[in-house]
């Protein structure tokens, strides 16, 4: 409708123009007579717009009349569902209004039973302190009449009634006690047991004796002969400058060499052995060579103790002290070779020291260097402990693992832990089975000294056996005269004098065996 309205005001505003121009003076006829069909043409045009414009303005209000009755029908369903659901609202506000108006009853009468019940307490109250007071009068006569005919006032009897709970208690936690000490002295030995049992499980060392002399194979039987040289000098010019002991006998091939430095008797025999290879044997060429085997054992020693701190684990040590450590190689000590002990019992302390959670290079270091005064007591008088203290102080090691050395025989009291694991690690690595040997005189002498020490100053004892190659002491002794609590005083004697009078590696188990008997007559 609007484009037929505006195309019809364009044709009207052109026809206005075009009569405006042919208005002008001059103009032709034939303009006017095109102008006035144009004005006709433009009064159609109108008339056109004009049915048109009614034709689209009745289109306009039948439309407009049907989107109303449209509109009209919707609204009207909308109110109806307002009104429908305020009166739902409405009644459910009802409903909760009379809700709420029976519980404002009901409380209300809770209300009243509560003032009643506090009443009744109030009341309660009232009667108990009443009662409260009268019995406190009665309590106080009763006091005054106990404590006339007892003789004693309230405070005395007190002190007497917790005199005798107390000493109750002390009587019944004396049992509490001693059940609890035994549990955890158990648990310590247990616990003690494992560590020493996963350290000897995860050190296995090889088993060793050596003794103090060396045997030399030779090639032939002939070279005995010129070992010895003329009128015997090549023997003594070789046993001056080695300070070796050489024997000859009738052994097929062989010589035996004997000294007890280990470290001069390997030197002599590295020296033996090069001048059979070489042939030549006289006492310049003995000189020559001993010179050159005493340099390279001296090589092979630092060697021996830069490959013992490897194994063990340790970086950085003095060269000296890594020089006389290579020395103990060629030591021993009851058969068993030092180094070899060194280094065993530096593993077992590393792991008892990672089981207990402690530095394991310490505790490792303190049991490699226990044993290194053994190179000089050759040399120098005196325990080979202090000496061990005294040359690792001098060559820069820690406080702790001198004092570990110097009380790994208890010379010195312990005062580290590292110095018990170094006691611990060295008792372990010793008497182990096969680790050293003892000579059939001493083993003997020892089992007599046991028998004699649990045989001596003990009344009741009957008979003693040492068992188990002196590891056990199984003690008899008369029931009659000795009693079960008897047994034990004279077990743990028995245990102490051992400790004091005795050396020994690892324990000795005390037991004694009291037999109870039973007799009884029919008549």
């Amino acid at each position: 409708m609007e484009s037929v309205l505006l195309g019809a005001a364009l044709l009207v505003t052109l026809a206005a123009l075009v009569i405006v121009v042919l208005r002008r003076p001059g103009l032709p006829g034939r303009a006017a007579a095109e102008m006035s069909r144009a004005q006709g043409e433009a009064d159609e045009v109108r008339s056109k717009a004009k049915l048109d414009a009614q034709e689209v303005l009745e289109k306009a209000e039948r439309q407009a009349r049907q989107i109303a009755s449209t509109t009209r029908e919707e609204l009207e369903k909308e109110g109806r569902a307002l009104r429908g659901d305020l009166r739902t609202l409405r009644e459910d506000l009802e409903r909760r209004e009379a809700r709420l108006a029976e519980r404002e009853q009901r409380l209300d009468g809770e209300v009243r039973r509560l003032e009643e019940w506090s009443g009744r307490l109030a009341e309660t109250k009232r009667t108990l302190e009443a009662r409260k007071q009268e019995l406190a009068k009665v309590e106080d006569e009763r006091r005054q009449v106990l404590e006339r005919a007892a003789g004693l006032t309230a405070e005395q009897a007190k002190g007497e009634l917790v005199a005798a709970i107390e000493n109750q208690a002390k009587r019944e936690a004396i049992p509490i006690i001693r059940e609890i000490e035994n549990s955890a002295r158990s648990e310590g030995d247990k616990r003690a047991r494992k560590i020493v049992t996963l350290a000897i499980q995860r050190v296995a060392s090889e088993q060793t004796a050596e003794s103090v002399v060396s045997v030399l194979h030779l090639p032939s039987d002939e070279m005995k002969g010129r070992i010895i040289g003329r009128e015997g000098r090549n023997i003594r010019a070789f046993e001056t400058t080695t300070g070796v002991n050489l024997i000859i006998d009738d052994t097929p091939e062989a010589v035996l060499l004997s000294c007890f430095d280990p470290v001069r008797r390997e030197v002599g025999r590295l020296t033996l052995e090069k001048l059979v290879l070489d042939g030549r044997i006289h006492p310049q060429r003995i000189e020559e060579i001993y010179e050159r085997s005493k340099s390279d054992v001296e090589q092979l020693c630092v060697r021996a103790g830069e490959d013992a701190l490897v194994e063990v684990g340790i970086a950085d040590m003095h060269p000296e002290l890594i020089a006389l450590l290579g020395q103990l190689r060629y030591r021993t000590s009851y058969g068993q070779n030092v180094l070899k002990h060194l280094i065993e019992s530096a593993h077992i302390a590393g792991v008892m020291a990672s089981e207990l959670r402690l530095p394991a290079e310490i505790a490792k270091r303190c049991t490699l260097l226990h044993d290194i005064g053994k190179a000089l007591t050759h040399e120098v008088e005196g325990s080979h402990a202090l000496i061990g203290a005294e040359i690792a102080r001098r060559y820069g090691e820690d406080e702790d693992v001198v004092h570990a050395i110097e009380a790994h025989h208890n010379e010195v009291e312990v005062r580290t832990v590292e110095a018990v694991l170094t006691q611990a690690a060295d008792a372990v690595s010793g008497s182990r089975p096969g680790a050293r040997r003892e000579s059939l005189e001493a083993y003997v002498k020892r089992l007599e000294r046991l028998e004699e020490i649990a045989r001596d100053r003990h009344e009741g004892v009957e008979k003693v056996f040492a068992m188990q190659a002196g590891r056990e002491i199984r003690v008899m002794v008369k029931p009659d005269s000795v009693d079960d609590i008897q047994a034990q005083v004279i077990a743990r004697d028995i245990a102490k004098q051992v400790e004091d009078e005795l050396t020994y590696p690892g324990q000795i188990r005390v037991t004694v065996v009291r037999e109870s008997r039973a007799i009884e007559f029919a008549r």
